[in-house]
């Protein structure tokens, strides 16, 4: 478990506002008729502008055939993460992904939300106040003293509580001088069991929901799907515990 030092945090505390500030600029010039590859165009130029590089671009994850051509991760409807960036059209209805994390001074921060295009349904509405829900469940039990499985089960009890599913096999991570580290952040758990919380830890906390089962594939681009066609929402932000509990960097 990699730790980090107030003054690392201080580094990452400052990334993450940049990234915030990039996300936010992305939800806010989504609509329909832009194409997820000028998302991406505009990702890069904003992050590269703030004094920061891409975390994504070029990375290339364990167990992937090659790396990662793309700034943004931007996954439509069924895709719950890991989506690339295309020439698809924006439509009223989607629902759209944004994941997104940069380097700033050697450190990465990693953050995510679910943005509606136009009019979205209803079920579509639950399932992403369900997942944004579910991060503030798990972020609040993020505090030393308590365990990475106090953080899971407070995310499934959330999508039990609002009728969605958790998309299976998918995690959060630790996160520092690399995109990924350890430990593993789940998104189930029993309370009390897992690795321990301690202040120092800096890990991203990512529920990922469905209206369907929760079963996922992996299909040609490498991105993750629901494996039953339904909707899915993923929400993200990066946190350090600290001694006054646990902290979110990635906001503006």
């Amino acid at each position: 478990m990699n730790l980090k030092t107030p003054e690392e945090i201080k580094i990452m505390r400052e990334g993450g506002r940049r990234l915030a500030e990039v996300l936010a600029t992305l939800a806010r010039e989504a609509r329909e008729g832009m194409t997820t590859r000028a998302l991406d165009r505009r990702a890069y130029q904003m992050i590269h502008a703030l004094g920061a590089k891409p975390s994504f671009l070029n990375y290339r994850p364990a167990g992937a055939r090659k790396a990662y051509p793309y700034t943004l991760c931007a996954s439509m409807n069924r895709v719950v993460v890991h989506g690339q960036p295309s020439d698809y059209v924006l439509r009223d209805g989607d629902l759209l992904k944004l994941d997104l994390g940069l380097v700033y001074k050697g450190f990465h921060t990693d953050s995510a939300i679910t943005v509606p295009i136009g009019a979205v349904s209803r079920d579509a509405k639950r399932l992403m106040r369900a997942t944004e829900e579910a991060l503030d469940a798990g972020i609040l039990e993020a505090h030393a003293g308590n365990t990475l499985g106090d953080v899971g089960a407070a995310i499934e009890k959330t999508a039990k509580k609002n009728r969605c599913a958790v998309a299976e096999g998918l995690t959060g991570h630790g996160v520092g001088r690399e995109l990924h580290e350890e430990p593993t952040v789940w998104n189930t758990g029993r309370a009390g069991k897992g690795e321990p919380i301690v202040e120092g830890l800096v890990i991203a906390i990512e529920p990922m929901f469905t209206l369907g089962k929760g079963a996922i594939a992996q299909i040609r681009d490498e991105s993750w799907a629901t494996a039953d066609g339904s909707l899915s929402a993923h929400f993200e932000h990066t946190v350090a515990i600290t001694e006054d509990g646990p902290e979110i960097l990635t906001v503006a």
